[in-house]
Order: structure tokens, then C-alpha cells, then sequence
């Protein structure tokens, strides 16, 4: 735990604008058949680099078919919320679920950010029996745990939803939801702090997704078209 908040953590975008560029690019590079192991590769994006505009690293994933998708880190600046900080926690590990797979990597940065180690799998069995979600689609760090959302259960069926990893060890918590009320689709999320509120949207389950487009659900009007505005407190 670092004695001071973490560098990378600003209080409001205004400041976060003025912030340092990166000066490395973290790209999701998947099999689309599912015939190798996706990987993180590494780019460099510091204009003044001899490597600027290259790959110059990749971290090769042990697990086959997870069809990575979006990822994110442990740690940012809504670690600073008042009513569920954790200032101290570090910016330092990328959160990377497979889309398909439902397995979920730790990767650590450190020592060397053009080299990220993975330092924990969590299998598809314990997220979806812990959480009772699957097919890990968005990944962001919240003030209180890092959230995901799923887009269905472990049959391929809905209702989708939001888990929790813990801060520390990333163990999965569990759902988020305590009280869903019409919500069964699940996509996308974000939220506004200030407000205590948070959005999700809405796209399909598994099974209406995974094989393509369903002509008759999509002329049906049945894939998800909402947005749910939840209480955070």
C-alpha cells in the first residue's frame, strides 16, 4: 500500500486533462477462430522514442478461446470518492476478462511496464459460481471494488449484470445488484460520482449474440434498447 495516493489519480477531469501523456499502449490481440492464445501487446506511443509507433512487448495468455474484448485497470481516480475511497491503492494492474472464455487475468505492470506478468487466473467455474454472471464484456475500477458487468448466466442466458473484484486480492465478490428492478440485458457502464448514480445499458444475452446477429430478434425489436439508472449509495 503506497503512503501517498497514486500520482495517476485526479480529482476532476480539468486536472487529468493537464496530466502527462502515456507514453505506453496496452492492444487486445485476439484469435478470432480461436486457434492461438490471445495476448496483451505493448506499444510504444511516446512521439520522442527511438521505438515510437511499435510493439515492444506482449504477454502471451495461457488460457484458449477467451476472445479478449475490453480490459482496464485496477486502480483510478474514483479511488478518490469521499463516501468509498481507497486512495492508496496503486494504478498497477490490468484487468483483462475474456469475452467468450469468461475467465478473467490479473497482469502486473511492474517492475517493467513493456513486460506485464500475468499473477492470476480466475477460471470462468468461480466467476459465475461466485456472481452467477458470464461473458465478461466491460471493465472499469470503482471507488469501493472493480466492477464488470456479464452479459448473461452460466447457461448463456440472461439476466446479465454487473460483479465485483476485490480491490486487493481480486477475488470475486459476487453481484453488484441489490435490487434490479426491470433490468435483464446487460452491456455497457459508467457512472457520475458527484451524483451518486450509475448507467447501464443493455444489448443481448449469450445465447441471442455468440452465433451472430438473430434476423428475427433484430426485426423483432428484441435486442436491448434501454438505459437503467441505478442509486450507487
Amino acid at each position: 500500500m503506497q503512503l501517498k495516493p497514486d500520482p495517476t489519480f485526479y480529482p476532476s477531469a480539468k486536472m487529468a486533462i493537464k496530466a502527462p501523456a502515456e507514453k505506453l499502449a496496452y492492444v487486445a490481440a485476439f484469435s478470432p477462430k480461436a486457434g492461438q492464445h490471445d495476448a496483451i501487446v505493448v506499444v510504444d506511443v511516446d512521439p520522442d522514442s527511438k521505438t515510437y509507433a511499435t510493439r515492444v512487448g506482449e504477454v502471451e495468455l495461457p488460457g484458449m478461446g477467451d476472445e479478449l474484448h475490453h480490459f482496464g485497470w485496477n486502480a483510478c481516480s474514483s479511488a478518490l470518492c469521499p463516501w468509498a475511497g481507497h486512495p492508496h491503492i496503486e494504478r498497477r494492474y490490468l484487468i483483462v476478462p475474456g469475452l467468450r472464455s469468461s475467465r478473467i487475468y490479473i497482469l502486473d505492470t511492474k517492475p517493467d511496464p513493456r513486460h506485464p506478468k500475468v499473477v492470476k487466473v480466475i477460471e470462468p467455474d468461480d466467476v459465475i459460481g461466485r456472481s452467477g454472471y458470464s461473458r465478461l464484456h466491460t471493465v472499469h475500477c470503482g471507488p469501493d471494488d472493480i466492477y464488470l458487468s456479464g452479459l448473461g448466466n452460466g447457461d448463456g442466458k440472461g439476466p446479465g449484470g454487473l460483479l465485483r473484484l476485490d480491490h486487493y486480492d481480486f477475488n470475486v465478490k459476487g453481484p453488484w445488484e441489490a435490487d434490479r428492478g426491470p433490468q435483464y440485458f446487460a452491456y455497457d457502464f459508467f457512472w457520475h460520482l458527484g451524483h451518486d448514480v450509475a448507467v447501464t445499458s443493455e444489448w443481448g444475452t449469450p445465447d441471442m449474440i455468440e452465433n451472430g446477429v438473430v434476423p428475427d430478434l433484430l426485426l423483432g425489436g428484441k435486442y436491448g434498447h434501454q438505459l437503467h439508472f441505478w442509486d450507487l449509495r
